[in-house]
């Protein structure tokens, strides 16, 4: 069985400040993540501080994420050519980012898109042993009206990888996102995880009372993203499923959602889902003493 690393998400523009507050914590891994733009960040100098801060430390980049509309803007497309150049720098092969759309059209609209600049950018990455993480979230969009990223279902994901066969390129699969569309994670991992190079930990719950009364459309969210832990998904079985497809990646904690733990209490749902899913692992290796 391969070991799978737990570590959190934390933005790019604030790591030098925010990543001291993780270090102690128990954290394997960190993410860094971009939001459309880099925030005048010069991801040379960063990668620099990375390092820095990180020497001497059981602790790794698990992947550098920048979620943007590569499809619409060439501003972007460019942004994720010089994150799969860098990847290196930051010690990792993992380029985390959405996969775009032609805001407003449908799924099918943006495919032929797709294939020609996910096809590049999967070529770029291949020569450099980069795989990039498409994202599954919808960001409001729908399969008709489109919003930044059209990987966000398994029809979509059809389609994607029939158009661009590269191995480079895979998921970043987050059960949060599969629950706001009422789809069933469990289920959903089974049959993807073959595809799978980077995991988020984010959870959710959903309100069957609002969900009943008001429908996908209600105007109250009837679904609220949760820490793992404090929502719906069995991360044991999540877990489970990782490690017999040998997954041996990082499940990365992705806060800053949920509605109860936030503001002051932000750290402490952190380390309620750190030790959570520690424990759901199978907590860390332990030699048998008989074979020492």
């Amino acid at each position: 069985m391969k070991s799978i690393s737990i570590g959190t998400c934390i933005p790019g523009t604030a790591f030098e400040q925010w990543a001291p507050a993780f270090m102690d914590k128990g954290f394997e891994r960190f993410s860094i993540n971009f939001h459309m733009q880099f925030g005048g960040v010069d991801l040379e100098q960063l990668a620099d501080k990375v390092h820095s801060l990180l020497d001497g430390r059981e602790i790794h980049i698990s992947s550098l994420g920048y979620y943007c509309n590569a499809l619409l803007f060439d501003e972007h497309r460019q942004g994720l050519e010089r994150c799969i150049d860098l990847a290196h720098r930051f010690g990792t092969n993992v380029v985390s980012t959405f996969a775009g759309c032609l805001t407003g059209q449908s799924v099918d609209a943006s495919m032929p898109r797709f294939r020609d600049v996910f096809g590049e950018l999967a070529r770029r990455a291949e020569d450099r042993g980069v795989r990039i993480a498409i994202e599954n979230c919808p960001m409001g969009g729908t399969w008709q009206h489109t919003t930044d990223n059209i990987g966000f279902n398994s029809k979509a994901w059809e389609m994607m990888f029939n158009e661009v066969p590269s191995t480079a390129l895979g998921l970043e699969w987050e059960p949060a996102h599969q629950i706001h569309q009422i789809v069933d994670p469990i289920a959903n991992l089974r049959k993807w995880v073959s595809r799978i190079v980077h995991v988020h930990g984010k959870d959710a719950t959903v309100n069957l009372d609002i969900l009943h009364e008001q429908g996908i459309h209600s105007v109250d969210d009837f679904v609220d993203s949760r820490f793992p832990g404090l929502g719906q998904t069995d991360w044991r079985q999540v877990f489970t499923i990782l490690q017999k497809a040998g997954f041996d990646g990082t499940v990365s904690i992705e806060g800053y959602h949920d509605p109860l733990f936030t503001g002051e209490w932000e750290m402490t749902g952190q380390i309620h889902a750190l030790n959570y899913l520690k424990w759901c692992r199978g907590g860390s290796f332990t030699a048998n003493a008989w074979q020492a």
